[in-house]
């Protein structure tokens, strides 16, 4: 005998209200982003307004794997978004082509890549690209161990160094940057890809000398001190600063910052479209939010006009670059 709840729905209406909740779950709508530890901030924060906006209608997960960590899951097709503090390389480009992944490159902000030290260190006032490299460079693995060994009027104690990993984009900058080519570098420092451990190595040791994005260190500026640069003989050290990056005399430090969107899912998932457009829209605010350097706003016009081109491609051809602009980088893109 049927109950009066079964004859008052019917056996359709029953049958509809099983499936009910798995559909909803199916329509769920997300978006999915991973890479960068230094764009991370960025972000993060626009993901969370956006959600605010959205009021849970749309989900954004935003993991950290580093620059090519997130690259490897993105040409893989396992994220819609990936966050990048340097250009995507030939190689993820060949494994995105082999996977029939096209990408569109939009730069969102710029960063001054930061060398820090123990605040208790008193014997260095700056320092040059020369004596980074003299520390940094693959040469140096296993001999060059203390401070006076950079520079003779620098005291004899050990040389701590603590330095991204080799998936960051901040280790490839830093390499090209510094040595000369992308990820030749001594192996014997303290690796991570996260930010906060090498924040706590350097603060922890007086002898200590990092580097990582301007964020990131003017968070920790009570534990950290920032090392101002000196480009070439003869030249002014400069500090980094969102100034110094506008100005372009913070140098070769000075980088942009990219999301690159898959261009199926910008062109075709509804969720991804509306989240680069709030992205692009609060980049500027969100961006200084974080204590990153927002684009010029003729800059931000000029990447939302190439968003809306829907335009796949690199301005980098798979070669990193120290000191480009972002309207020479985008009129690249054919």
């Amino acid at each position: 005998m049927q109950s009066k709840f079964v004859q008052s729905m019917g056996l359709a209406a029953i049958v509809a209200s099983l499936f009910a909740i798995p559909t909803a779950h199916a329509a769920e709508k997300i978006v999915k982003i991973d890479g960068s530890s230094t764009v991370y901030p960025i972000t993060e924060a626009v993901a969370e307004e956006f959600q605010k906006a959205k009021k849970g209608a749309i989900k954004v997960t935003v993991g950290i794997s580093g620059t090519g960590g997130g690259f490897k899951k993105f040409c893989r097709g396992e994220t819609d978004i990936s966050e990048a503090s340097r250009p995507i390389l030939k190689k993820e480009m060949d494994a995105c082509k082999e996977a029939g992944i096209q990408y569109i490159e939009l730069p969102v902000a710029y960063d001054a890549l930061t060398v820090v030290v123990n605040p208790k260190n008193d014997w260095i006032k700056s320092i040059t690209v020369e004596e980074l490299n003299k520390m940094w460079a693959p040469a140096a693995q296993g001999s060059v161990k203390t401070w006076k060994q950079v520079n003779a009027t620098w005291p004899d104690k050990p040389l701590k160094l603590f330095g991204p990993g080799a998936d960051s984009g901040t280790f490839d900058y830093f390499t090209e940057a510094v040595v000369g080519k992308a990820k030749s570098s001594r192996g014997d420092f303290t690796a991570s890809e996260d930010d906060n451990v090498l924040v706590q190595g350097v603060s922890s040791d007086i002898g200590g000398l990092g580097y990582f994005g301007y964020a990131y260190f003017d968070e920790n500026r009570d534990k950290l001190r920032a090392v101002p640069i000196v480009a070439k003989t003869g030249a002014p050290a400069v500090s980094p600063s969102p100034e110094t990056v506008m100005n372009g005399t913070y140098q070769p430090l000075s980088r942009p910052l990219f999301i690159y969107v898959n261009a199926t899912a910008g062109a075709f998932k509804p969720e991804v479209k509306e989240f680069i457009n709030f992205y692009l829209a609060n980049a500027a605010a969100l961006t200084k939010e974080v204590k990153y350097v927002p684009l010029p706003a003729s800059e931000y016009a000029a990447v939302v006009e190439h968003w809306k081109s829907l335009k796949p491609g690199t301005g980098f051809g798979g070669v990193p670059e120290v000191g480009v602009k972002i309207p020479e980088l985008l009129s690249r893109i054919k």
